[in-house]
């Protein structure tokens, strides 16, 4: 039996026919739940076609296998449960019945879906970043808008392809359609408009459910004049306020521009609210960022009410969801992006993001889809997510990208980083679930190859999409420094040249310690001491007082201390690193407690925790400091400098190891790292690593010579006399007579090189018994060596200014010198 008419304003002769509409009212008969007093769901979109969550952001929809492989091409499944590529269903049974979804669930659509969600706001913006998993302080003090430019796409480090301009006109769709498999109620989110018993699906008409009206027709024509003023040439894609078009200005020689409907332009005060509302995105200017030229009104040829319309500029080139999906495998996976390149595009959206948060408005939906590359530039498009912080009503978002907090604190320049991160996972690995399964979660180093290979780029990830917005990043700036950082150490690692650049954090290292590569272990007071110091905060009241003190030794530094005019956190600081100079202990543990009572969590007083620490001999605890200031500046040198040092007093030499490499390798003017590195490689009887590390110091380095005299060590002791040294030799000669070094060190050089040779020769010279070789110009032989050991030690003798050291320089050559019958 066919069923009624619901509907209160029909005649109640009419049917439902298997379309599911009204014979006599050609309405979609109401459910109970809307007769009643409405529906809840909300609507949704951004320029991409997706739909939004509702009020409390849950329900997925997501279709089992969404993000897997096509098993007809390899492609990529969907939110939708559909091939990006071929178009097909992943399995017979991968559409959900309509029957069985719930009218207020949320659709995933795509790795495109966005998700709105209303919100009530909770609390003021915080101010107190903790870095990703610990208490630490991560509060950038120095600001900024983020308006500065990096310079070309790649920051100056990376060459990424360029994208061609593509003719605009070519862009149009010559038959604009909306997928059936993508079309969607509005209000209530239900299917509308899909194809029964082999008869397409109607592109207008009624939801079953709710009964709201549905067009997936274009509502401009080729040829239609909107605003008077911008010519219609066709569609160029569908997002979810409809079509956007593609239209020539006339009045501006014909300059190509975007038409983007508005939402709520279904009368003139409408239109005039909506128009009111986003009218703030004409002042938007940022070369990273669409441009918003105007806004424009068109007649709907169907009701004949006004249609507002944003007039954009137009972005040719392709989006980073193109570029990615064109990189694929032979076997017709998806290729994730290399690493730096996917960074570089964040360094060029980052400040942008920056911009917008520089005047209190939020971007919300940075993904994939809305980055588009032209040439060598970025454009961040799809302005219609864009709000105020303090703006009520819907979000827009994108499952997979969007922060969890969103629905119950709303955006945030936090939120929007997070957005950021997720689209380097996205790009950057294989992340099939990321808008499913791990909608909230980052696979681990364990699963994915990349993450255990650049640990700094994981911490990054992890720390920008903390669960908690406030140990996120605290501005894109500070994550940009921090992801710069993570690239200069990325190409490093990849070619092997060194990027080193200045810190904005931390100081250089003060001193290198141990370069004589003693036997001894390491002294931990003057190891922590010799680690990079942070910078003062330029906006410290105490700054310009605490300059004048940098090189003041310490008893004279905490006496100028007590009279500052006024306390403030850096000159406690300062008045611990004075103390722990000196050695006070007790001192020391006072300072560190009131700071830590006053300044729980600061990044600084962290560091200081972890350099009492070490000082104290209790490298452990030091490293559980120094490795929570790892998790929030992955891009810094120092904290992994400092967590090297307390893996080598540890005996952690495959961890120290790792460190230093890091460290040096990325920026060599740590030379602390460089001869660390060759401490550890001659501890496991790595003696060419330890070689190369200390050869990898600059020349112009100040330690330079301490540095080749270290290889030249590094190349002799602890062999034994029964090693092929004979190639050993020559180097350490030619080394030792290149260098530019005082009469006493010299010598003392040329004595162990010497004795060295000694000890060969009377072994028999293994591995070379027929070579004729020179040291330090003399033959290698017994009679010549020994003459050469003895006039360096009665060298050594005369320059020695204790008569102790004078005599046994005397025996020494005596014991020496060839036997002789007179």
């Amino acid at each position: 039996m066919a069923q009624a008419c619901t509907r209160p304003d029909c005649t109640g002769q009419g049917e439902i026919d298997e379309d599911g509409y009204c014979t006599e009212c050609g309405l979609a008969p109401l459910p109970v739940s809307t007769v009643a007093g409405g529906t809840t769901g909300s609507v949704a979109s951004s320029a991409t076609g997706s739909v939004a969550s509702s009020a409390t952001g849950s329900g997925t929809g997501v279709p089992e296998g969404a993000g897997g492989p096509c098993v007809h091409c390899g492609g990529t499944i969907d939110g939708d449960g559909y091939c990006e590529e071929c178009g097909l269903a992943a399995a017979p049974a991968a559409a959900v019945p309509a029957a069985r979804r719930s009218p207020d669930s949320a659709r995933v659509s795509g790795t495109s879906g966005s998700v709105r969600s209303s919100s009530v706001r909770s609390g003021a913006n915080r101010s107190t970043r903790t870095g990703s998993g610990r208490s630490v302080s991560v509060r950038n003090s120095r600001g900024g808008t983020g308006t500065t430019r990096r310079g070309n796409l790649g920051a100056g480090l990376v060459t990424v392809p360029p994208v061609p301009t593509l003719d605009p006109a070519k862009a149009v769709l010559a038959d604009p359609e909306v997928p059936e498999r993508k079309r969607f109620c509005s209000k209530c989110d239900s299917e509308v408009g899909r194809g029964k018993n082999g008869a397409p699906g109607r592109p207008e008409g009624f939801c079953t459910k709710c009964g709201t009206p549905y067009s997936f027709s274009p509502k401009l024509s080729r040829g239609d004049l909107v605003g008077g003023q911008y010519e219609v040439m066709g569609c160029i894609a569908h997002g979810g306020l409809g079509w956007i078009y593609l239209a020539a200005d006339r009045r501006v020689n014909d300059k190509w521009v975007v038409l983007k409907g508005l939402l709520d332009t279904g009368d003139e005060d409408a239109l005039a609210a909506a128009v009111a509302e986003r009218r703030f995105l004409a002042e938007v200017d940022h070369p990273n960022i669409v441009r918003i030229i105007n806004f424009a009104e068109h007649p709907d040829p169907r009701t004949g009410t006004a249609d507002g319309y944003i007039v954009m500029e137009y972005v040719g080139g392709k989006s980073l969801k193109d570029i990615a999906n064109e990189r694929r495998t032979p076997d017709g996976r998806r290729d994730p992006l290399p690493v730096e390149q996917a960074i570089a595009y964040a360094l060029e959206a980052l400040p942008a993001l920056g911009y917008l948060h520089s005047r209190g408005l939020v971007y919300c939906d940075f993904k994939i889809d809305n980055v588009i590359q032209s040439d060598d530039s970025l454009k961040i498009i799809d302005m219609g997510a864009v709000r105020h912080l303090d703006d009520d009503g819907p979000i827009y978002g994108t499952h997979g990208y969007q922060a969890p907090e969103i629905a119950t604190d709303g955006p945030s320049a936090a939120s929007d980083l997070y957005t950021v991160a997720r689209t380097l996972a996205v790009l950057t690995f294989d992340f099939p679930d990321y808008a499913t399964a791990r909608r909230h979660q980052l696979p681990g180093p364990d699963e994915v190859p990349l993450l255990a290979q650049y640990e700094s780029y994981y911490r990054l990830l992890v720390r920008a999409t903390d669960p908690d917005p406030a140990r996120r990043f605290s501005s894109a700036e500070e994550m940009a420094d921090q992801l710069t950082g993570v690239l200069r150490e990325v190409l490093a690692l990849q070619d092997g040249r060194p990027r080193p650049a200045a810190s904005t954090l931390f100081g250089p290292e003060l001193r290198v310690v141990d370069t004589e590569l003693a036997v001894e272990p390491l002294d931990p007071v003057a190891t922590a001491l010799a680690l990079p110091v942070p910078r003062v905060d330029q906006g410290d009241p105490n700054a310009g007082f605490l300059a004048a003190l940098l090189a003041t030794a310490p008893a004279d530094a905490l006496a100028a201390l007590a009279a500052a005019p006024a306390d403030s956190l850096e000159l406690r600081l300062r008045r611990l690193r004075a103390q722990l100079e000196l050695g006070d202990a007790e001192a020391v543990e006072l300072t560190l407690a009131a700071l830590e009572t006053d300044h729980p969590g600061d990044w600084r007083v962290v560091w200081s925790r972890g350099l009492c620490a070490l000082a104290d001999g209790r490298a452990d605890e030091a490293a559980d400091s120094f490795d929570a200031l790892y998790d929030a500046f992955p891009g810094e040198a120092a904290p992994k400098l400092a967590l090297a040092v307390c893996a080598e007093l540890l005996g952690q030499h495959e961890d120290a190891t790792a460190f230093y490499r890091l460290v040096s390798s990325t920026d060599p003017t740590y030379v602390s790292a460089a001869f660390g590195l060759a401490r550890v490689r001659l501890a496991v009887g790595d003696r060419p690593g330890a070689v190369a590390a200390l050869e990898g110091v600059p020349e112009v380095s100040a330690h330079f010579t301490a540095a080749r005299i270290g290889t030249v060590r590094a190349r002799l002791r602890g062999r034994t006399a029964e090693e092929p040294l004979g190639p050993e030799l020559t180097r350490c000669s030619d080394q030792l007579t290149a260098l530019a070094l005082d009469d006493r060190r010299r010598e003392e050089l040329s004595v162990e090189v010497l004795d060295s040779a000694l000890g060969w020769v009377l072994a028999g010279t293994p591995g070379d018994p027929s070579a004729t070789r020179t040291v330090l110009g003399h033959p290698a032989a017994e009679r010549e060596l020994r003459l050469a050991l003895e006039h360096s030690y009665r060298v050594l003798a005369r320059l020695s200014d204790r008569a102790e050291s004078r005599i046994e320089m005397v025996e020494r050559a005596n014991r020496a010198r060839p036997r002789t019958w007179v």
